[in-house]
C-alpha cells in the first residue's frame, strides 16, 4: 500500500513562501520540463484564482502551483512545478497541500489532471482516478474538410456568442467556466467555431497558440460528427504545430487523428479529491481545454 503523504503548513527547510507576480521567473518554471504553456496562460491563472510558490533565501523562484476556481462543485488544481535542483523534497507535496486548502475555503472540490509520474502522488494523497486523455499532436496534420450532419451548420463563434456558448457548456463541464471561454475566443477568434442546429447549440471549439504548438480545446459536441465537422474548421483556419488533448473513450475520434498525421504523444489522468465519478458529461466532452485548465 502507497504510503499516505500529508502535507504541512511549513515550507520545506530552506525555502520561503513567495508569490506568484513575476511573469518572467514562472514561465521558466513551464519551459524547463517543456510544458506548452504561454505568459497568457500564467496571467489567466494567476487571475483567476490563489498562487503559491516557493523561492530561495535570495528570492530565486523554484516551485510554483495555482487554483483555477470554477462557477460549481469543484476547481482547478495546476502549474504544480518544482525545478530540477529541488525536486524529491517535499516541495510539490507542499504546494499540493496550498492548494487544496485554498480551494476547500471557497467549498470547491479539487481536481486535477496528473501526469502518470504525478498521479501516483496524488492517489497518496486522497485523489481518485476518474478516466485517461491522450496527447496528440501533429507538425502538419492533414484532418481535411468534414461534412456537417444534416440539420447543423458551423460558423465563427463571435463575442455576442459567448452567453450562449457558456450556458450550453455548464451543464455538460459540470460548472461555469464562461470567463475561461471568452479568454479563449479573444487569443484565437479564426479558430473558434459554434455549431447550432436550428436556434440550439450543439457544440462549439477554441484553441490558443502556446510554447511550441497551439492547442486545440475545449472541444464539446453532442455527437462525434459535429466534433469533426468543428475540429476541421479549426484546424483549417490554423497553421503550424498542433496539439490536442482527447479523452480516450473517444475512440472514432483518436482513429481519425491518427490518419491525419497525429501522433499520440502522453497519457493525462484525471483525478478528484474524494471523488470517483466525473462532474463533466464524458460523452460531449471530446478534448479538454488542456490539464492546467480542465
Amino acid at each position: 500500500m502507497a504510503k499516505r503523504r500529508t502535507a504541512t503548513d511549513t515550507p520545506p527547510v530552506g525555502l520561503k513562501d513567495a508569490k506568484l507576480d513575476d511573469l518572467r521567473a514562472a514561465i521558466r518554471l513551464s519551459r524547463e520540463p517543456g510544458w506548452n504553456q504561454v505568459v497568457a496562460d500564467w496571467r489567466l491563472m494567476l487571475e483567476a484564482g490563489d498562487s503559491f510558490g516557493l523561492a530561495t533565501p535570495n528570492g530565486r523562484l523554484v516551485a510554483s502551483g495555482l487554483t483555477v476556481p470554477f462557477g460549481g462543485p469543484f476547481g482547478w488544481i495546476s502549474m504544480i512545478l518544482v525545478t530540477e535542483p529541488f525536486r524529491r523534497r517535499g516541495l510539490a507535496t507542499y504546494l499540493m497541500g496550498r492548494c487544496i486548502r485554498a480551494l476547500k475555503a471557497r467549498r470547491l472540490v479539487p481536481a486535477l489532471d496528473a501526469t502518470p509520474a504525478g498521479r501516483e502522488v496524488y492517489r497518496s494523497m486522497g485523489f481518485k482516478d476518474i478516466y485517461r486523455i491522450t496527447r496528440f499532436g501533429a507538425a502538419a496534420p492533414d484532418f481535411g474538410d468534414e461534412a456537417m450532419p444534416p440539420g447543423v451548420a458551423v460558423r465563427r463563434l463571435g463575442r455576442k456568442d459567448i452567453p450562449t456558448v457558456a450556458a450550453y457548456d455548464r451543464p455538460i463541464f459540470g460548472a461555469d467556466r464562461a470567463f475561461l471561454i471568452e479568454h479563449l475566443r479573444a487569443r484565437r477568434p479564426a479558430q473558434a467555431f459554434i455549431a447550432v442546429r436550428g436556434t440550439k447549440v450543439c457544440g462549439y471549439v477554441l484553441a490558443r497558440e502556446g510554447q511550441s504548438s497551439s492547442q486545440i480545446g475545449p472541444l464539446v459536441a453532442d455527437d462525434a460528427a459535429t466534433a469533426a465537422s468543428l475540429l476541421a474548421r479549426s484546424l483549417k483556419a490554423g497553421k503550424g504545430a498542433v496539439c490536442i488533448d482527447v479523452l480516450d473513450r473517444h475512440r472514432a475520434m483518436r482513429k481519425r487523428l491518427t490518419a491525419s498525421g497525429f501522433v499520440a504523444q502522453f497519457p493525462f489522468i484525471r483525478m478528484i479529491y474524494k471523488h470517483d465519478r466525473p462532474f463533466d458529461d464524458v460523452r460531449r466532452v471530446v478534448a479538454i481545454t488542456g490539464p492546467e485548465l480542465a
